[in-house]
């Protein structure tokens, strides 16, 4: 499993977190995750992207262990993350499991919690092994309306720890629709020297959220992601990418937000996903 661990060890997004890798076998791997004020959001709770870049690493680990090393490249082509609670000024952990492995594809869940052993979120992951098989042609975004407005909130979001470690700034957050743009840093890469699944989901994680935000404006409110279901289409490489979100649905506090994750050089799409958010007026 030396090669599981070298994957996660040369990571600089993992250095950066803090990520460690435990144990691992073909079947159970376990990850932590120190208390560390970049990675929170204000008030030191943990920024979901911290637990569901822990579910990503998770699935890879357990799909790389059964696969074997020639199984690559890999990368996670769905993923449902739900948030059941936050955790605040504390560490977490994360227990992977295989569900089933096929001949290219791997299925594991991944329970989160916090060192107390509070569960605070619980993802099943979908990732494939290429085994050495050139990419897809991505499909191409058609962007959005092309307005910059970053409204009241906009302004100010690079000022949270873990966003501001991830280099996100705003570009559009008014009317329900948001634009993010994440510039590739080595801090955000993968030990393959592309941008790192942790940090695409925390991109998409964020660019939902200030869809929602968006569409309410700033105010004194509660607010989290409950859920998020994310798809990514390949493995990222190097490069800034832009976070398209639109707010879709609106059920009294819950708001659901589509993304795309998109290359800014090539506007090929990377990733897409739904993020539902909760703000309580």
């Amino acid at each position: 499993m030396e090669f599981v661990r070298n994957w996660i060890e040369k990571s600089p997004l993992s250095a950066a977190m803090g990520v460690g890798l435990e144990s691992v076998s073909e079947n159970v791997a376990r990850l932590v995750l120190p208390y560390l004020e970049a990675n929170t959001n204000p008030g030191k709770a943990l920024h979901g992207g911290c637990a569901a870049t822990l579910g990503a690493i998770g699935g890879q680990v357990i799909a790389r262990a059964a696969l074997g090393e020639s199984a690559g490249p890999f990368h996670t082509f769905a993923m449902q993350v739900n948030y059941l609670a936050a955790a605040i000024d504390e560490g977490i952990a994360a227990e992977a499991r295989l569900l089933r492995r096929g001949k290219e594809l791997v299925f594991a869940e991944v329970d989160v919690s916090t060192d107390e052993g509070k569960p605070i979120a619980h993802i099943t992951t979908s990732v494939r092994g290429r085994f050495g098989a050139e990419p897809a042609e991505l499909a191409r975004s058609s962007g959005d309306h092309g307005e910059s407005d970053p409204g009241a909130m906009g302004p100010h979001l690079h000022t949270m720890p873990f966003i501001g470690s991830r280099g996100i700034f705003c570009e559009h957050m008014t009317g329900g629709t948001s634009r993010l743009v994440m510039p590739f840093r080595e801090s955000n890469a993968d030990a393959d020297g592309g941008v790192h699944e942790g940090a695409v989901l925390a991109l998409m994680d964020t660019t939902g959220a200030m869809a929602s935000w968006a569409e309410t404006g700033p105010g004194r409110f509660k607010a989290s992601t409950p859920s998020m279901q994310a798809r990514i289409l390949t493995s990222p490489r190097g490069g800034d990418l832009i976070g398209y979100g639109k707010m879709v649905q609106r059920d009294n506090e819950l708001f659901w937000s589509d993304v795309e994750i998109v290359g800014a050089a090539d506007a090929q799409i990377v990733a897409r996903g739904t993020v539902i958010y909760r703000i309580v007026t």
